[in-house]
């Protein structure tokens, strides 16, 4: 991307798109920790059979994991940026 265009940007724009990003990281967040307790019982449930099906069951619940692990990433990264400028400005 051209430095020029990011530059246009204001940061009214920019904090209207960092605020829309949080938004849907904490949506994502939401579900997939709803998806992960659902899976972590499913997995408790077929423990006892074994063989594929928990497997499946543990792939399912890795997924789970590594979304919220990303998304979780990304929304301490905006907090930790954010801080940073707070800090700068007030001194």
């Amino acid at each position: 991307m051209d430095d020029r265009t990011l530059n246009q940007i204001s940061k009214k724009t920019w904090y209207r798109w960092s605020f829309y990003i949080n938004i849907v990281l904490f949506f994502i967040i939401a579900i997939f920790f709803y998806l992960l307790i659902v899976d972590s019982y499913n997995a408790g449930r077929v423990a006892s059979l074994g063989g594929e099906v928990l497997s499946q069951a543990w792939l399912m619940i890795a997924r789970d994991v590594a979304f919220l692990s990303i998304a979780l990433a990304l929304v301490f990264f905006q907090f930790f940026r954010n801080l940073l400028t707070i800090i700068r400005r007030s001194l």
